[in-house]
């Protein structure tokens, strides 16, 4: 991904005409989505431990994807999955992990027994916290999601020391930012409500991570978000 004139340019997402890049060949590459909100998840960890030199991009187009995809790459065929060491992983929160465990750069979990056990109780709620969240837009969405955010606001309170979900900036924040990014342009654009109000934690939350540029660099056009929405979760509105 290039810059210019400190804009971060984004390849164009491969499609059902594109040729396969060579599989195999000893690159690190991760196939992802810019849309995708599980697939940001690694082009997260990927930016943060400063690996973009060694995890090269391969951006699909999900809407017209390459038939080699689910073909020769990844049967699943959805993102994100990391070709590495001969082999191509799946799953947004095994990936994360992976690339935190595998490659060089600063360790995104804590040492500290307390804080890796909440750390692990974390990531294993975010699946049912995503789906509740999804499940609010059939309904009174701001009514139904409300105890999401206030699980998220009562999270941020475990630990003192910083503003993030163990304190310090981890894989954790990065398993949730996705979504909570997401409903937060929705629901202030079609819903006319602030996610983060009444949860001073969760506002400090977003603040500080909008000012680490690993995120930042992966973030989806406003726009484009509520359009999706529009589209796949909100067609009455």
């Amino acid at each position: 991904m290039a810059t210019i004139a400190g804009q971060h340019v984004r390849a164009p997402p491969l499609t059902s005409t594109s040729e396969q890049p060579p599989l195999f060949d000893g690159t690190t590459r991760l196939y992802t989505s810019y849309s995708c909100p599980f697939a940001q998840r690694v082009w997260i960890t990927r930016n943060y431990k400063g690996l973009q030199e060694k995890i090269k991009l391969v951006p699909i187009d999900l809407q017209n994807r390459p038939a080699w995809y689910k073909e020769k790459v990844y049967p699943e065929n959805k993102v994100p999955s990391l070709e590495h060491n001969g082999k191509v992983l799946g799953e947004s929160l095994d990936l994360i992990k992976y690339v935190d465990a595998n490659f060089e750069g600063t360790p995104l979990l804590p040492n500290d027994l307390a804080r890796k056990e909440y750390g692990e109780k974390l990531l294993s709620h975010v699946d049912t916290f995503v789906k509740d969240l999804f499940v609010s837009l059939k309904g009174d969405a701001v009514q139904q999601s409300s105890p999401a955010f206030e699980f998220l606001e009562n999270s941020l309170g475990k630990f003192d020391d910083g503003p993030f979900l163990l304190g310090q900036f981890s894989l954790v924040d990065i398993a949730y930012i996705p979504f909570v990014e997401r409903f937060h342009v929705v629901f202030a654009e079609v819903f006319k409500h602030d996610i983060t109000e009444g949860r001073p934690k969760l506002g400090t939350w977003i603040e500080e991570l909008n000012k680490i540029d690993a995120y930042t660099q992966t973030r989806v056009n406003p726009q484009e978000i509520v359009d999706l929405f529009k589209t796949r979760f909100l067609p009455q509105q």
